[in-house]
């Protein structure tokens, strides 16, 4: 039997020394992009990465490619942190669940950012992370259902109704900008609602 052909349109897979580049160029990005915002030129990434604007190029054609790809590199870590944690079982689910909170809330702050920069530059996201947007779902559930288990969380709460109330709250962080104490009392208000009233208002 003659072998399938292989698929012209697929990109060749990248040696050793292009997906090093790849990957220092994306921690580059990821860096300056947190430090100085989305708007800040791709020169200064190559810099930060250590090589020639051309191999940026070479990689990523458009800023707005190297945003995607920088967004959805988030979003992977992300959802393979979540499983992580939903695999570790901890002994305590509530524990667990809040400070997996958090860190979705200060996720999706970041994620905002990219989101508007490739909007105001006329340029729709793909549904590329629509499986992590699952995985990620999947693993908030499970977190969800051990934590009410264990008596951590009001037993009425779905897990749609909290992903509109993370993403409230994201932007609501935002909103907080750079003080930090805002930014946390929201948070901790965010909480208190979430814990059955028996409990709200205890610290975790």
């Amino acid at each position: 039997m003659t072998p399938a052909a292989a698929d012209p349109h697929a990109p060749k897979p990248l040696r050793a020394d292009a997906r090093r580049n790849r990957a220092r160029v994306l921690d580059a990005a990821e860096t300056v992009f947190a430090t100085k915002g989305t708007g800040a030129p791709t020169e200064e990434v190559a810099r930060a990465a250590g090589v020639g604007i051309g191999t940026v190029f070479r990689h990523f054609p458009t800023k707005e490619a190297l945003l995607e790809a920088v967004l959805y590199n988030r979003l992977q870590r992300f959802v393979d942190e979540a499983e992580t944690v939903v695999a570790a079982d901890s002994a305590d689910p509530g524990g667990a669940f809040f400070t997996f909170l958090t860190s979705w809330i200060e996720m999706s702050s970041a994620k905002n950012a990219y989101f508007e920069a490739l909007t105001a530059a006329g340029v729709t996201v793909p549904k590329a992370e629509s499986d992590v947007g699952a995985r990620l779902i999947e693993s908030l559930g499970v977190l969800l259902s051990r934590a009410q288990g264990a008596g951590a969380v009001r037993g009425d709460l779905v897990v749609g109704e909290l992903i509109t109330v993370i993403i409230g709250t994201a932007r609501a962080a935002e909103y907080a900008g750079p003080d930090a104490r805002l930014r946390d009392r929201a948070v901790a208000i965010l909480f208190d609602g979430l814990r059955p009233r028996a409990s709200a208002g205890e610290s975790r």
